[in-house]
């Protein structure tokens, strides 16, 4: 099936190993079993107890791990879900990959950017696949947007902005974080905009603090400034800890181009507003007309629009949209924009920077 719900015209199966059966798991597990083109053959968890219940909630008769390399081996899998915790996703990639596996895993790729790149490097010497899930790309609301963007309604854009404001009290390792809102969440904003621009990051300047309210230890809130490729600026304005009048999770944007301007708050439609006709005789300001997405998404969203998209791409033999070559510049964005709050520098991260190779 690809993203915009189509089945594909293919004969391969996969015969699929799942690591990782916590909360999360029941998510990856349920869309497995609903598709006749993947047999779950086992499931892997450190704690056997736990892939034992899941495999009990899901009436799976497959045999439960607690080693995965074991698990490919006995069962002869070629693809691999990785849902266990981000430590960790270089040892699973890796065991996956070298064992023959192609790998579809929850962000994020790594914990550091030196990790990213050797998950990169090893995956694409062993010419295997790995793509990361980055659900949010698959919201109808931003696939409209993009449409409007690339028919050129607004023109060339020239500024993005993305409002990220909410009060979540989660307990548990975020409040412990040293960046929470930056490493935890901000990589789904930086990942949006750059589908939104199709442009890459070039250089970011960030101020990141917590504010004297703030009930993380970390620093929850943060304003990044990046130049991106095509010559746009992308701003993002975030806080995990402002009570009161929450965007959506999706943020609240506007991107403002040479013809026009498109808005979306992120739970509403995406719409533009387009200059009209010429100045007349005195005016200053332009007349605005609206215009509405013209090509609805049919797709699936969220996860189940990523994961076809994902699946797709492995039966057709390309890289997926959020194949990891693709993820490490969503990734680069979040580190470099630590490593600038950290120095109090604009830190480039383009070819030949230490947040891109080039």
């Amino acid at each position: 099936m690809t993203a915009n719900g189509a089945f594909l015209n293919t004969d391969r199966k996969f015969r699929l190993v799942q690591v990782g059966c916590g909360n999360m798991a029941r998510r990856w597990v349920k869309y497995a079993t609903g598709r006749p083109d993947i047999e779950l053959a086992a499931l892997v968890d450190i704690h056997l107890p736990a892939a034992e219940a899941l495999a009990r909630e899901f009436g799976l008769d497959c045999p439960c791990y607690t080693d995965l390399g074991t698990a490919i081996r006995e069962t002869g899998a070629d693809l691999v879900f990785d849902v266990t915790i981000p430590q960790v996703h270089k040892t699973v990639v890796t065991t996956a990959v070298e064992l023959g596996c192609d790998v579809i895993g929850e962000k994020p790729m790594a914990v550091s950017m030196a990790d990213a790149y050797e998950i990169e490097e090893i995956v694409r010497r062993l010419g295997r696949r790995y793509a990361v899930m980055q659900n949010r790309r698959f919201a109808r609301q931003i696939r409209e947007a993009r449409g409007l963007i690339a028919q050129g309604t607004i023109g060339k854009p020239s500024h993005a902005t993305a409002n990220f404001f909410l009060g979540p009290h989660f307990g548990g390792f975020r409040e412990t974080m040293d960046h929470p809102l930056l490493l935890d969440m901000a990589i789904h904003t930086f990942d949006q905009a750059r589908f939104l621009l199709q442009a890459d990051p070039v250089s970011v300047y960030c101020h990141e603090f917590n504010p004297s309210h703030s009930w993380y230890a970390g620093n929850a809130s943060a304003v990044c400034i990046f130049e991106m490729s095509d010559g746009s600026v992308f701003t993002y304005n975030g806080s995990w800890c402002a009570e009161g009048e929450p965007t959506s999770w999706q943020g609240d944007w506007r991107v403002v181009g040479s013809e026009g301007t498109l808005i979306w708050d992120g739970t509403n439609d995406s719409y533009c507003s387009v200059a009209e006709g010429h100045l007349g005789p005195g005016a200053r300001m332009h007349a605005y007309k609206r215009v509405e997405p013209s090509a609805p998404w049919a797709g699936h969203e969220g996860h189940d629009g990523c994961f076809d998209e994902m699946l797709a791409a492995l039966a057709e033999g390309r890289p997926a949209e959020t194949d990891c070559s693709d993820n490490l510049k969503s990734m680069a964005m979040v580190f470099a924009a630590i490593e600038s709050a950290r120095s109090g520098e604009k830190v480039r991260i383009g070819p030949g920077q230490a947040y891109d190779r080039g």
